[in-house]
């Protein structure tokens, strides 16, 4: 029995029905998670249409004269609705088409094996041998405003767009705020972002939020480095944002991106004798098993990374450990070892052991870093920002991790992965006979 449709449920149900497990699957909002075709989806979806925009931009040193498109907002909104709905319809097909039954409604535990869940036909009560808890996250609101939904925002609100804020302050300058601020520059609007901290995406590699913060103030960007935002004061036509600072800022719009919360309340867990920590989330072993040995938690719930890949392994780790395959050979998650990527402009992606954290642990690396301005296809494109960085043992040559800044990042960063995943070394990638002319082509001119 699994609680959410989303990348975790959907995997775990349809691998575990192909080993010939019965699967019920409980889904209360929409079939492919809530967070997967209400976030995710529509805001690349966007950024993806603002990318061409800024693309549009630079076609005049491509030997073309240049333009400014104009955006058809109920055009952008089909295409959104029809991406997701798109979507949708292939993982229920799926799901259906392997025997998995899905039940629409809202699960509460009664018992170690059994729930209740309301339904629009009445209350269902459904006992399993096993249980996954994939419930995902919503975004975070802080306690000191609550938004509106018109001028006041959580990420999730702004999908559908209705309009295109003239102005918009972001708050909160991690990996969703990021995305949010280059959307809307990416859309012509003013915008402000709110840093907390004294450079954007704490934690990322301090050369990629550098180039980040360029790109920003070469679009207007203004940054609030160092500051909390603490009030908001609504009027009938914009916001007013006040930080702890004294600083404030106006605007048409505001925007929430500081995390989120798990869908934990509401379950009932404590019927069913499962833990959770302070924060709501639901502790897991490396089968992502909880307390109780036959409830598993996966995806954001269960406060690993909140990656959509992430959350699609640990289903199909669940499917196996119910299903007996751990018995066999058998590879447990390293979650140090996922990849992320940012999909700003320009992109930025990395993987396994960071430059800083390196020198924290005061472990010995070489770093090796390659700009993209130095490869064919980067001029060819006329987008030569960013660059390849691997980071490597320097003893035996294995690749420990990497980032990457520029166009494609998301894409070229699965080789580095790859590597580190496969404990390849930089003469493997080396050897490697890539394209040319292409991006990757940096690739190995870092490895080498």
């Amino acid at each position: 029995m699994i609680i959410g449709g989303g990348p975790a449920g959907n995997q775990a149900a349809t691998y575990a029905a192909r080993l010939g497990a019965e699967v019920v699957m409980i889904e209360r909002d929409v079939v492919g998670g809530a967070a997967h075709l209400w976030d995710c989806i529509p805001s690349k979806t966007m950024i993806a249409t603002g990318g061409a925009i800024s693309f549009s931009h630079r076609i005049g040193g491509m030997g073309l004269a240049e333009t400014t498109p104009t955006v058809d907002i109920e055009s952008l909104n089909r295409r959104i609705s029809g991406i997701k709905d798109h979507m949708r319809d292939d993982t229920t097909e799926l799901l259906t088409s392997q025997g998995v039954e899905i039940v629409l409604g809202t699960a509460r535990f009664t018992s170690p094996h059994s729930v209740s869940v309301a339904t629009a036909e009445g209350e269902r009560v459904i006992k399993f041998d096993s249980a996954l808890v994939a419930t995902g996250t919503r975004p975070r609101i802080p306690d000191w405003c609550q938004p509106d939904g018109d001028r006041i925002l959580t990420t999730r609100d702004c999908y559908p767009p209705r309009v295109f804020p003239e102005s918009v302050t972001v708050i909160g300058s991690g990996v969703t705020g990021v995305e949010f601020v280059h959307m809307f520059a990416s859309f012509g609007a003013d915008v402000s972002l709110v840093v907390s901290r004294q450079q954007v995406l704490p934690g990322k590699d301090p050369e990629a939020a550098a180039i980040l913060e360029d790109n920003f103030l070469s679009r207007g960007v203004r940054l609030l480095k160092g500051a909390r935002a603490t009030e908001i004061e609504r009027s009938d036509d914009g916001v007013v944002v006040r930080c702890d600072d004294g600083r404030q800022v106006r605007s048409t719009h505001a925007v929430f991106a500081i995390g989120s919360v798990p869908n934990t309340d509401g379950l009932d867990l404590a019927a069913a004798g499962v833990e959770v920590d302070g924060g709501g989330y639901i502790p897991i072993n490396h089968h992502c098993v909880t307390n109780q040995s036959h409830i598993y938690a996966a995806g954001d719930v269960s406060g690993k990374l909140p990656l959509s890949s992430v959350a699609s392994v640990q289903g199909r780790k669940v499917a196996e450990h119910v299903m007996g395959l751990h018995t066999v050979e058998h590879r447990h998650l390293d979650y140090d070892k996922a990849a992320s990527a940012i999909f700003t402009e320009p992109e930025i992606a990395d993987v396994g052991l960071a430059e800083a954290e390196a020198f924290a642990l005061g472990r010995k690396i070489r770093v090796t870093k390659v700009p993209f301005a130095t490869t064919p296809k980067a001029l060819i494109n006329n987008d030569p920002r960013g660059f390849v960085k691997i980071i490597s043992d320097p003893a035996t040559g294995v690749v420990l991790g990497g980032s990457i800044v520029g166009q494609h990042a998301a894409e070229l960063i699965s080789v580095i992965a790859l590597a580190v995943t496969a404990n390849l070394t930089v003469t493997d990638i080396v050897e490697s006979l890539l394209v040319h002319p292409a991006l990757a082509e940096a690739l190995a001119q870092a490895a080498e």
